[in-house]
């Protein structure tokens, strides 16, 4: 098993062309893509090609994704992506109801139905706002799996624990909708304050050989996804969590 690296955790990186040249030698040939890398995507492609480097899934916005849907199927056609997220709402964009949630995920059950149509696996990629309980007493999380039933889910089990809900829970729950996990790692309170209390994996608060193990157990087909939100040394990052993922999966896999 080799990690996936979500290239949002590299914006920083000056040569985002540069950068996938240095991937193979820290241990990653996967990426998961996002808006900042879709902008020439047959440079990307081939600069992948020439490096060995796949890109299994990637993060699509829903306006993108409404607003011009056969753009995204290019984008994805071309880097070879199988698996789309949509990843994020902007705060004024998010609802304050059930029936708003609803709302979201029957639009995303929408998308869900086209991209199936093209072979294309389609799911939400969650943070932690979805799972902070609605006035009426929901909980966006579980609202927008239940309206859209057609759609898989990338889940961030870090942005569960800031929720401050149970990722072992929501896997337990919801095992069978997972296409992809996130893996990341908080830092003890009150440490990495210049990296928004995030860390390297392995380096943190949670309980990563025991989520593996729920994860495997789970579902079998799952991208593992490296992701940090503010890494200080990407690269640095990126070199150290792709070791210590390597490790766990040996510890968990044996």
């Amino acid at each position: 098993m080799t990690a996936t690296l979500q290239l949002y955790s590299m914006r920083d990186c000056a040569d985002q062309i540069a950068l996938l040249s240095q991937l193979p030698d820290l241990g990653i040939n996967k990426v998961e893509g996002y808006g900042g890398v879709y902008g020439d995507p047959a440079s990307y492609r081939a600069a992948m090609d020439a490096n060995g480097i796949t890109m299994p899934s990637g993060h699509m916005g829903l306006a993108d994704i409404e607003g011009d849907f056969e753009g995204t199927l290019a984008i994805a056609s071309s880097l070879g992506i199988t698996r789309i997220f949509a990843p994020y709402l902007e705060e004024k964009d998010r609802p304050t109801t059930a029936q708003g949630w609803a709302a979201i995920g029957i639009r995303l059950g929408e998308a869900g139905k086209k991209y199936a149509d093209h072979g294309i696996t389609f799911g939400w990629h969650n943070h932690d706002f979805e799972f902070v309980k609605q006035a009426d007493g929901s909980t966006p999380m579980d609202v927008l799996l239940e309206a859209a039933p057609n759609i898989a889910w990338e889940a961030d089990l870090a942005w569960i624990v800031r929720g401050g809900q149970d990722p072992f829970d929501y896997i337990k729950r919801y095992g069978d909708r997972l296409a992809a996990i996130h893996v990341k790692d908080i830092a003890a309170e009150g440490t990495n304050l210049n990296e928004d209390g995030w860390s390297d994996l392995g380096a943190g608060t949670m309980d990563w050989p025991g989520l593996l193990e729920a994860c495997r157990v789970t579902s079998g087909d799952l991208i593992y996804v490296l992701e940090h939100d503010k890494p200080a040394d990407p690269v640095g990052y990126a070199s150290r969590s792709a070791a210590a993922l390597k490790t766990l999966w040996e510890n968990t896999h044996d």
